[in-house]
């Protein structure tokens, strides 16, 4: 069995019908899912809801962000939503949702941890473009950061480590979690590409930081390339306790907002590449904006933890 951590709430974040980061994107998900030969082998699993848990959420989320931008998100969504940058657009209930995902992300680090095998937070909206202060690109809250702050707290996890296949630099998360020595970022993704940024020559705070930007046009073998030379060498030699992987699916050939050649089936491999060095994965959704090859590569992804 694996867990995929979802609620129809999550589909209540409004972007606007021309908007790539748009609800479709979960229900083409779940509706792969459920038609999947294995899907009995699924559990699903509600978040833990936000009301009751406010205090417990803001006091993870403010480890990571500003007061006043929290504030700053709870009352444009309030007052009927608008936009926090030119990329991201938010509705009446996005606020909520946010803190819905985050509740969904630190439950799958609980989960993760205690059964000692894969989960999957099918969330929205997405994080590790989002930083300190601001939103960016899609993105509220830095899920995969305040899950990775979050993770130290608990008995036994000493080292998080952050894998982000997303075709995008998560420069959020990267800037978030470069200076605590506990935690690792790693980043596979297209360059030039937006938002601009992933050197490969950053290295964060304590060597803790490995960026892999790849030319436009890259595919399977420049991806295998790096796996084998440079992030498996680097996750091993940091031996997390726990590994968070930002699941964006944003690099397949039919995505419109980037120009890699990766397949949904290639996500298997990347998968095979993780579970060699723990079970204990979460797995939490970024990007991915072509409907098929999203839920295709969520598909390969939590068929090959099942195998």
């Amino acid at each position: 069995m694996l867990s995929v951590i979802y609620s129809d709430d999550f589909l209540l974040h409004k972007t606007g019908m021309l908007h790539p980061e748009r609800p479709e994107r979960l229900t083409a998900i779940v509706h792969a899912l459920k038609a999947a030969p294995w899907a009995a082998q699924i559990e699903w699993q509600l978040p833990t809801p936000v009301s009751g848990h406010e205090q417990k959420l803001l006091s993870e989320i403010k480890k990571v962000h500003a007061l006043g931008y929290i504030r700053e998100v709870e009352h444009l969504a309030h007052r009927g939503g608008g936009y926090l940058d030119g990329d991201t657009p938010i509705s009446a209930e996005s606020y909520d949702v946010a803190m819905l995902a985050v509740s969904a992300w630190l439950d799958g680090v609980d989960r993760v941890w205690a059964g000692g095998e894969p989960t999957f937070v099918l969330a929205r909206p997405p994080g590790h473009h989002a930083e300190r202060d601001r939103a960016m690109g899609f993105c509220l809250f830095s899920n995969a950061a305040i899950a990775a702050n979050y993770a130290l707290k608990q008995q036994g996890i000493k080292r998080v480590a952050i894998l982000d296949w997303d075709v995008h630099h998560g420069n959020g998360t990267q800037s978030l979690v470069e200076n605590c020595r506990q935690i690792a970022y790693c980043s596979l993704h297209q360059s030039p590409c937006y938002p601009g940024t992933g050197e490969a020559d950053e290295r964060g705070g304590y060597d803790n930081v490995l960026n892999i930007p790849l030319y436009p046009g890259g595919g399977m073998g420049e991806y295998l390339a790096a796996f084998e030379s440079q992030v498996m060498p680097f996750l091993s030699k940091f031996e997390p306790d726990l590994l968070i992987v930002s699941a964006g699916y944003d690099a397949t050939a039919a995505d419109p907002l980037a120009s890699m050649n990766l397949t949904p089936s290639d996500y298997a491999t990347f998968t095979g590449y993780c579970l060699q060095l723990t079970r204990r994965i979460l797995f939490g959704l970024e990007g991915g904006y072509a409907l098929k090859d999203l839920a295709e590569s969520v598909v390969a992804t939590i068929e090959r933890c099942l195998h």
